[in-house]
Protein backbone atom coordinates (compact mmCIF):
# COMPACT_ATOMS: atom_id res chain seq x y z
CA UNK A 1 0.00 0.00 0.00
CA UNK A 2 0.94 3.39 -0.87
CA UNK A 3 0.49 6.30 2.24
CA UNK A 4 -0.49 9.85 1.66
CA UNK A 5 -1.73 12.41 3.70
CA UNK A 6 -5.39 13.62 3.14
CA UNK A 7 -6.71 15.04 0.41
CA UNK A 8 -8.38 18.77 0.53
CA UNK A 9 -11.66 19.61 -1.63
CA UNK A 10 -11.98 23.66 -2.11
CA UNK A 11 -14.47 23.28 -4.45
CA UNK A 12 -17.58 21.06 -4.13
CA UNK A 13 -21.49 21.19 -3.66
CA UNK A 14 -22.56 18.23 -2.62
CA UNK A 15 -21.75 14.46 -2.67
CA UNK A 16 -23.89 10.75 -1.84
CA UNK A 17 -26.90 12.25 -2.67
CA UNK A 18 -26.28 15.41 -0.31
CA UNK A 19 -26.88 19.45 -2.03
CA UNK A 20 -25.12 21.86 -0.11
CA UNK A 21 -27.96 24.21 -1.08
CA UNK A 22 -30.51 22.23 0.71
CA UNK A 23 -29.15 19.72 2.99
CA UNK A 24 -29.72 19.46 6.90
CA UNK A 25 -26.73 20.22 9.18
CA UNK A 26 -27.35 16.59 10.10
CA UNK A 27 -26.57 15.35 6.28
CA UNK A 28 -23.68 17.64 6.09
CA UNK A 29 -22.07 15.62 9.04
CA UNK A 30 -22.95 12.65 7.57
CA UNK A 31 -21.33 13.96 4.50
CA UNK A 32 -18.30 14.45 6.31
CA UNK A 33 -17.64 11.33 7.21
CA UNK A 34 -18.28 9.96 3.94
CA UNK A 35 -15.93 12.30 2.20
CA UNK A 36 -13.21 11.14 5.16
CA UNK A 37 -13.43 7.73 3.70
CA UNK A 38 -12.95 8.68 0.23
CA UNK A 39 -9.33 10.44 1.41
CA UNK A 40 -10.30 14.03 2.44
CA UNK A 41 -9.26 16.04 5.66
CA UNK A 42 -10.85 18.89 4.96
CA UNK A 43 -13.49 20.56 2.79
CA UNK A 44 -15.09 23.39 1.75
CA UNK A 45 -18.44 23.42 0.83
CA UNK A 46 -19.29 25.28 -1.84
CA UNK A 47 -22.41 27.78 -2.27
CA UNK A 48 -23.81 28.17 -5.60
CA UNK A 49 -25.79 31.67 -6.51
CA UNK A 50 -28.65 32.33 -5.25
CA UNK A 51 -31.08 34.82 -3.67
CA UNK A 52 -29.40 36.44 -0.65
CA UNK A 53 -31.91 35.44 1.29
CA UNK A 54 -31.10 31.19 0.52
CA UNK A 55 -27.24 31.92 0.84
CA UNK A 56 -27.61 33.22 4.16
CA UNK A 57 -29.58 30.45 5.44
CA UNK A 58 -26.73 27.83 4.06
CA UNK A 59 -24.02 29.81 5.50
CA UNK A 60 -26.51 29.56 9.05
CA UNK A 61 -26.21 25.72 8.31
CA UNK A 62 -22.93 25.23 7.48
CA UNK A 63 -21.66 27.24 9.95
CA UNK A 64 -23.43 25.26 12.29
CA UNK A 65 -22.18 22.30 11.18
CA UNK A 66 -18.99 23.01 11.49
CA UNK A 67 -19.54 24.21 15.11
CA UNK A 68 -20.74 20.45 15.59
CA UNK A 69 -17.57 18.77 14.17
CA UNK A 70 -16.18 16.21 15.66
CA UNK A 71 -12.60 15.73 15.66
CA UNK A 72 -12.63 11.91 13.56
CA UNK A 73 -14.11 13.58 10.46
CA UNK A 74 -13.62 15.84 7.10
CA UNK A 75 -13.31 19.49 9.00
CA UNK A 76 -15.19 22.38 7.14
CA UNK A 77 -12.23 24.69 7.03
CA UNK A 78 -14.98 27.62 5.48
CA UNK A 79 -17.11 28.39 2.37
CA UNK A 80 -16.28 28.31 -1.04
CA UNK A 81 -18.83 31.49 -2.41
CA UNK A 82 -19.16 30.59 -5.92
CA UNK A 83 -21.40 33.35 -7.02
CA UNK A 84 -23.24 35.35 -7.34
CA UNK A 85 -20.75 38.37 -8.14
CA UNK A 86 -20.11 36.65 -11.64
CA UNK A 87 -20.56 37.68 -15.62
CA UNK A 88 -24.05 36.50 -16.60
CA UNK A 89 -21.93 35.86 -19.99
CA UNK A 90 -20.12 32.90 -18.66
CA UNK A 91 -22.78 31.87 -16.21
CA UNK A 92 -22.47 28.30 -16.90
CA UNK A 93 -25.12 26.23 -14.44
CA UNK A 94 -25.74 29.78 -12.53
CA UNK A 95 -29.20 31.16 -12.60
CA UNK A 96 -28.89 34.54 -14.48
CA UNK A 97 -32.13 35.92 -12.53
CA UNK A 98 -30.08 35.68 -9.05
CA UNK A 99 -26.60 36.78 -10.33
CA UNK A 100 -25.73 40.42 -8.63
CA UNK A 101 -23.54 43.58 -10.10
CA UNK A 102 -20.14 43.67 -7.42
CA UNK A 103 -21.39 46.07 -4.81
CA UNK A 104 -19.75 46.29 -1.37
CA UNK A 105 -23.64 46.77 0.09
CA UNK A 106 -24.75 43.88 -1.47
CA UNK A 107 -22.12 41.25 -0.59
CA UNK A 108 -22.26 42.96 3.23
CA UNK A 109 -26.08 41.36 2.78
CA UNK A 110 -24.44 38.03 3.12
CA UNK A 111 -21.00 38.65 4.65
CA UNK A 112 -19.83 36.06 7.13
CA UNK A 113 -16.22 35.29 8.40
CA UNK A 114 -16.52 31.74 7.40
CA UNK A 115 -16.34 32.68 3.94
CA UNK A 116 -12.83 31.56 2.93
CA UNK A 117 -13.14 31.80 -0.86
CA UNK A 118 -14.98 33.77 -3.52
CA UNK A 119 -15.78 33.49 -7.47
CA UNK A 120 -15.80 36.61 -8.62
CA UNK A 121 -15.76 38.07 -12.40
CA UNK A 122 -13.16 41.01 -11.57
CA UNK A 123 -13.72 42.63 -14.72
CA UNK A 124 -17.13 43.56 -13.63
CA UNK A 125 -15.16 45.63 -10.64
CA UNK A 126 -15.34 48.93 -12.50
CA UNK A 127 -13.43 50.90 -9.56
CA UNK A 128 -11.84 47.96 -7.99
CA UNK A 129 -13.65 48.94 -4.48
CA UNK A 130 -15.07 45.31 -4.53
CA UNK A 131 -11.95 43.53 -4.64
CA UNK A 132 -10.17 45.95 -2.41
CA UNK A 133 -12.72 44.75 0.15
CA UNK A 134 -12.77 41.11 -0.29
CA UNK A 135 -8.60 41.45 0.55
CA UNK A 136 -9.69 43.53 3.47
CA UNK A 137 -10.77 40.55 4.72
CA UNK A 138 -8.28 38.16 3.57
CA UNK A 139 -10.29 36.20 1.40
CA UNK A 140 -8.85 34.06 -1.64
CA UNK A 141 -10.27 35.88 -4.53
CA UNK A 142 -10.96 33.81 -7.57
CA UNK A 143 -11.74 34.94 -11.25
CA UNK A 144 -14.34 32.56 -12.48
CA UNK A 145 -17.80 32.72 -14.74
CA UNK A 146 -15.31 35.04 -16.38
CA UNK A 147 -14.18 37.02 -19.29
CA UNK A 148 -11.25 38.72 -17.65
CA UNK A 149 -7.64 38.89 -18.47
CA UNK A 150 -6.59 41.26 -15.82
CA UNK A 151 -5.23 38.94 -12.66
CA UNK A 152 -3.68 41.42 -10.29
CA UNK A 153 -5.26 41.62 -6.76
CA UNK A 154 -6.75 37.77 -7.90
CA UNK A 155 -5.28 35.12 -5.91
CA UNK A 156 -6.81 32.19 -8.15
CA UNK A 157 -8.75 31.35 -10.81
CA UNK A 158 -11.97 29.08 -10.80
CA UNK A 159 -12.06 25.57 -12.41
CA UNK A 160 -9.38 26.51 -15.39
CA UNK A 161 -10.43 26.58 -19.01
CA UNK A 162 -14.65 26.20 -18.28
CA UNK A 163 -16.77 29.41 -18.17
CA UNK A 164 -14.20 31.60 -18.80
CA UNK A 165 -12.30 33.42 -21.77
CA UNK A 166 -10.96 30.69 -24.12
CA UNK A 167 -7.10 30.29 -25.08
CA UNK A 168 -6.72 32.57 -28.00
CA UNK A 169 -3.58 33.10 -29.71
CA UNK A 170 -4.17 36.65 -30.75
CA UNK A 171 -4.76 39.07 -28.06
CA UNK A 172 -5.38 38.48 -24.61
CA UNK A 173 -7.63 35.70 -23.14
CA UNK A 174 -8.63 34.79 -19.67
CA UNK A 175 -6.69 31.17 -19.97
CA UNK A 176 -3.39 32.88 -21.14
CA UNK A 177 -3.66 35.16 -18.55
CA UNK A 178 -3.78 32.38 -16.24
CA UNK A 179 -1.26 29.92 -17.46
CA UNK A 180 0.94 32.59 -17.91
CA UNK A 181 1.05 34.03 -14.43
CA UNK A 182 2.57 31.64 -12.04
CA UNK A 183 2.16 34.13 -8.91
CA UNK A 184 -1.50 32.97 -8.75
CA UNK A 185 -3.30 29.00 -8.54
CA UNK A 186 -5.08 27.17 -10.98
CA UNK A 187 -8.29 24.76 -10.20
CA UNK A 188 -8.68 22.21 -12.75
CA UNK A 189 -10.91 19.76 -13.00
CA UNK A 190 -9.02 16.98 -14.38
CA UNK A 191 -11.97 14.17 -14.91
CA UNK A 192 -11.46 13.94 -18.59
CA UNK A 193 -14.77 15.18 -19.11
CA UNK A 194 -14.87 19.00 -18.46
CA UNK A 195 -11.01 18.96 -19.89
CA UNK A 196 -9.48 16.91 -22.12
CA UNK A 197 -6.51 14.91 -21.61
CA UNK A 198 -4.20 15.97 -24.30
CA UNK A 199 -5.33 19.47 -22.25
CA UNK A 200 -4.63 18.27 -19.20
CA UNK A 201 -1.38 17.21 -19.59
CA UNK A 202 -0.08 20.64 -21.62
CA UNK A 203 -1.33 22.22 -18.54
CA UNK A 204 0.66 20.10 -16.40
CA UNK A 205 3.92 20.87 -18.46
CA UNK A 206 2.94 24.54 -18.90
CA UNK A 207 2.11 25.91 -15.11
CA UNK A 208 4.06 25.72 -12.33
CA UNK A 209 3.42 22.44 -10.59
CA UNK A 210 2.93 24.39 -7.46
CA UNK A 211 0.34 26.32 -8.19
CA UNK A 212 -2.06 23.82 -9.41
CA UNK A 213 -5.12 22.90 -7.69
CA UNK A 214 -6.91 19.53 -8.41
CA UNK A 215 -10.49 19.96 -7.50
CA UNK A 216 -13.71 17.48 -8.09
CA UNK A 217 -16.60 20.21 -8.44
CA UNK A 218 -18.61 17.42 -7.50
CA UNK A 219 -22.79 17.23 -7.22
CA UNK A 220 -25.00 15.62 -5.33
CA UNK A 221 -25.42 13.26 -7.69
CA UNK A 222 -21.61 12.10 -6.96
CA UNK A 223 -20.97 8.45 -5.82
CA UNK A 224 -24.88 8.34 -5.09
CA UNK A 225 -27.07 5.68 -7.52
CA UNK A 226 -29.12 8.95 -8.97
CA UNK A 227 -28.93 9.14 -12.60
CA UNK A 228 -31.21 12.67 -12.31
CA UNK A 229 -31.73 14.67 -10.38
CA UNK A 230 -31.92 18.60 -9.77
CA UNK A 231 -29.11 21.37 -9.07
CA UNK A 232 -29.11 25.36 -9.82
CA UNK A 233 -32.44 25.45 -10.07
CA UNK A 234 -32.52 22.40 -13.16
CA UNK A 235 -32.38 18.68 -13.84
CA UNK A 236 -29.88 17.35 -14.04
CA UNK A 237 -28.86 14.11 -16.13
CA UNK A 238 -25.87 11.98 -15.63
CA UNK A 239 -24.86 10.46 -19.38
CA UNK A 240 -22.29 8.07 -19.12
CA UNK A 241 -20.82 9.60 -16.51
CA UNK A 242 -21.01 12.99 -18.03
CA UNK A 243 -23.39 15.87 -15.46
CA UNK A 244 -25.30 17.92 -18.01
CA UNK A 245 -29.02 19.74 -18.03
CA UNK A 246 -31.37 19.23 -20.88
CA UNK A 247 -29.01 21.95 -22.91
CA UNK A 248 -26.28 19.29 -22.46
CA UNK A 249 -24.53 22.37 -20.61
CA UNK A 250 -21.90 20.35 -18.29
CA UNK A 251 -23.29 21.08 -14.50
CA UNK A 252 -20.28 19.30 -12.49
CA UNK A 253 -18.31 16.15 -11.70
CA UNK A 254 -19.32 12.83 -10.99
CA UNK A 255 -16.17 12.14 -9.68
CA UNK A 256 -14.76 12.92 -6.09
CA UNK A 257 -11.36 14.07 -5.88
CA UNK A 258 -9.90 10.39 -4.94
CA UNK A 259 -11.36 9.34 -8.20
CA UNK A 260 -9.26 12.33 -9.90
CA UNK A 261 -6.02 11.08 -8.26
CA UNK A 262 -6.64 7.91 -10.16
CA UNK A 263 -7.98 8.98 -13.30
CA UNK A 264 -4.65 10.71 -13.99
CA UNK A 265 -2.25 8.31 -12.63
CA UNK A 266 -4.34 5.22 -14.61
CA UNK A 267 -3.86 7.50 -17.78
CA UNK A 268 -0.11 8.59 -16.72
CA UNK A 269 -1.16 12.18 -17.37
CA UNK A 270 0.75 12.60 -14.12
CA UNK A 271 2.27 9.64 -11.53
CA UNK A 272 0.38 9.32 -8.93
CA UNK A 273 3.08 11.35 -6.33
CA UNK A 274 2.27 14.37 -8.61
CA UNK A 275 -1.12 13.88 -8.42
CA UNK A 276 -1.13 13.76 -4.64
CA UNK A 277 0.58 16.91 -4.55
CA UNK A 278 -2.13 18.62 -6.55
CA UNK A 279 -4.87 17.08 -4.41
CA UNK A 280 -3.27 17.60 -1.00
CA UNK A 281 0.35 19.20 -0.82
CA UNK A 282 -0.45 22.10 -2.62
CA UNK A 283 -3.62 22.78 -0.91
CA UNK A 284 -2.53 22.07 2.85
CA UNK A 285 0.33 25.12 1.89
CA UNK A 286 -2.08 27.20 0.01
CA UNK A 287 -4.95 27.40 2.86
CA UNK A 288 -2.30 26.69 6.27
CA UNK A 289 -4.08 23.73 7.20
CA UNK A 290 -3.10 21.13 9.30
CA UNK A 291 -3.53 17.35 7.77
CA UNK A 292 -4.99 14.78 10.15
CA UNK A 293 -5.74 11.92 8.51
CA UNK A 294 -3.72 8.85 6.61
CA UNK A 295 -4.38 7.82 3.57
CA UNK A 296 -3.69 4.38 2.56
CA UNK A 297 -3.91 3.79 -1.52
CA UNK A 298 -3.73 0.24 -2.98
CA UNK A 299 -1.64 -0.76 -6.15
CA UNK A 300 -4.34 0.24 -8.83
CA UNK A 301 -5.14 3.93 -6.94
CA UNK A 302 -7.98 2.88 -5.09
CA UNK A 303 -8.30 3.76 -1.58
CA UNK A 304 -7.84 0.86 0.97
CA UNK A 305 -8.82 2.62 4.38
CA UNK A 306 -7.95 5.94 5.95
CA UNK A 307 -6.85 6.60 9.63
CA UNK A 308 -7.01 9.52 11.56
CA UNK A 309 -4.01 11.03 13.41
Amino acid sequence: MIETEGLIEQHIHGAFGCDFMNCSEKELLEVSDLLAQSGVCAYFPTIMTDAIDKIKERISVIKSAQSHQKTNTAQIAGIHLEGPFINPEKSGIHEKKYILPLKIELYKKLEDEIIKIITISPELDTDGGFIEYLKSKNIKISLGHSIGTNLTDINQVTHLYNAMGAFSHRGNSTVVSALNNNDIYVEIIADSMHVSDEVLDITFRLKSKDKLLLISDALPMTHSNETEGYFAGQKIYNKNGKLVNSDSVIAGSSKLLCDIVKNLADKKILNFNNAIDLASTNLLNYHNLKNNLKVYWNDDFTINKTKFI
